[in-house]
């Protein structure tokens, strides 16, 4: 089973692209859905939702996939469910950079401080972290320099931020997900 999270545009015909892709890896995937402007509840909600989907799968290896704002959930809600992650150009600050499109920005600070301390760290190895070197919403160099001492990191020369295309990954990912 693939549990795929959307980034902020939750509407993006650009979602259902994903889903089809990753079902040459798994033909379980589950789109799961989360209002993005309300950070601890968003939290809240993702914990119980992936949760009941993890009871309901007999898949020994399951993943959560998620791009952008989907990114930073899925290495988190992904840690705290004890499953593989995949993160595509996440957005790993957003009480930085989502001020004026979320109701409580600083929410996510508060979630920051309240999360296992070093849960990079003991994490290490179980999240796939994807960049592109033309993300146009993020300074994907900070992002691999603060997670490529935890991670795996695979740059994409083509893609924006958005990823229309994963195809180019997906035996990666397949292998990931195996491990």
């Amino acid at each position: 089973m693939i549990i795929y999270l959307h980034g902020f545009d939750s509407t993006s015909p650009g979602n259902h692209d994903k889903v089809l892709q990753l079902q040459f890896i798994d033909s379980d995937v589950r789109f799961l859905n989360y209002s993005t402007l309300h950070p601890k509840h968003d939290m809240q909600h993702l914990l119980k939702e992936v949760h009941k989907l993890l009871e309901t799968s007999n898949d020994p290896q399951p993943l959560i996939c998620g791009v952008g704002l989907g990114g930073y959930w899925a290495e988190r809600i992904g840690f705290l469910s004890g499953i593989k992650q995949v993160m595509l150009n996440p957005n790993l600050h957003p009480e930085r950079n989502m001020e004026g499109k979320i109701d409580r920005p600083e929410e996510y600070e508060d979630i920051l401080t309240k999360c296992v301390t070093n849960f990079r760290k003991k994490n290490t190895g179980n999240c796939l972290c994807i960049l592109s070197t033309h993300d146009e919403v993020l300074d994907n160099q900070q992002t691999k320099d603060a997670l490529d001492q935890f991670y795996d990191i695979i740059w994409d020369e083509k893609e924006s931020h958005k990823f229309a295309k994963i195809s180019q990954h997906l035996q990666k990912i397949k292998a990931f997900k195996a491990q």
